[in-house]
């Protein structure tokens, strides 16, 4: 039997989001959560309806609380402790990324949903870091012949989007914005990473530390190719919300094809004229 490859190292990923939590002397940033928890409460305000039992998955329940006191708060885990058709909203927040089966935590939501229940997805896209990316890639290559697994893959909006069609969730919405930060340095910017539980966590990473040399070059690289004016760098998150609902008779199908009623001709008030051969 085949099975998913894994990608992360589960361990590993609790193990750094342990240490941005408790890390004396130093608070987790977790100002991309607290970003995703607006973007949904402008998302809810935008839907005529009120959610009595929501369930949100996450690795940071303390952002979600104060808003969702009554909500059901459950880790990224490869199985999501929700029970099916228990909900009317279910919110994976900023956990996708390291999945190892996107596709089956998306319809492992689908089925915590009741008819008509909504998903809200919210996970980082492809030009997440990309500088970041692209200064360690040119760094290694240059110094070590070769380049080590070292950002978790981010999907594409397109692909993302068809991942809630292939999940069996309906009227599928994919948008996203990209979220742009400034820091003093690179090394300020792996700082950051590592008190948001970000490092890498990837199963075929490197085990032993990266080179002084690649660090060096590749914060020289960042610097070179992307600073900014002001001595200091940009660092992109891109942000991208999946919207679903769970299938009920109640939603609008699209009409059968040959099935209109009168020729788009008409309606734009048009003369139709036939194709030359």
């Amino acid at each position: 039997m085949s099975q998913t490859p894994r990608l992360t190292d589960r361990q590993a990923l609790i193990r750094n989001r342990h240490r941005a939590l408790n890390t004396p002397g130093r608070d987790p940033a977790l100002f991309l959560h607290e970003t995703a928890l607006d973007e949904v409460q402008d998302r809810l305000l935008m839907v005529n309806r009120t959610f009595t039992d929501v369930a949100i998955v996450t690795p940071f329940a303390q952002v979600w609380r104060s808003v969702f006191p009554q909500a059901r708060i459950v880790a990224d885990d490869d199985m999501l402790d929700l029970g099916e058709a228990a909900h009317d909203l279910v919110i994976h927040a900023l956990g996708l990324h390291w999945a190892d089966d996107p596709v089956g935590q998306l319809i492992q939501s689908r089925r915590a949903l009741r008819p008509d229940g909504l998903f809200l997805g919210l996970t980082f896209g492809g030009q997440t870091l990309h500088e970041l990316r692209a200064a360690l890639g040119q760094a290694e290559a240059e110094v070590s012949g070769g380049m080590a697994p070292r950002v978790a893959p981010m999907g594409e909006i397109r692909d993302l989007g068809a991942l809630l069609q292939r999940a069996g969730l309906n009227l599928p919405v994919a948008d996203g914005v990209p979220l742009k930060a400034s820091y003093q340095s690179p090394l300020h910017l792996m700082h950051e990473l590592r008190a948001m539980g970000e490092v890498n966590a990837l199963d075929a990473r490197l085990r032993h530390p990266t080179q002084r040399a690649v660090l060096l070059r590749a914060m020289q690289i960042y610097v070179e190719e992307f600073g900014t004016d002001d001595g200091r760098i940009p660092a992109t998150f891109e942000m991208i919300t999946l919207t679903g609902w769970s299938p009920d008779e109640s939603q609008p199908k699209p009409l059968r094809p040959g099935s209109a009623a009168q020729r788009l001709a008409d309606a734009l008030g048009t003369v139709e004229k036939p194709l030359k051969d």
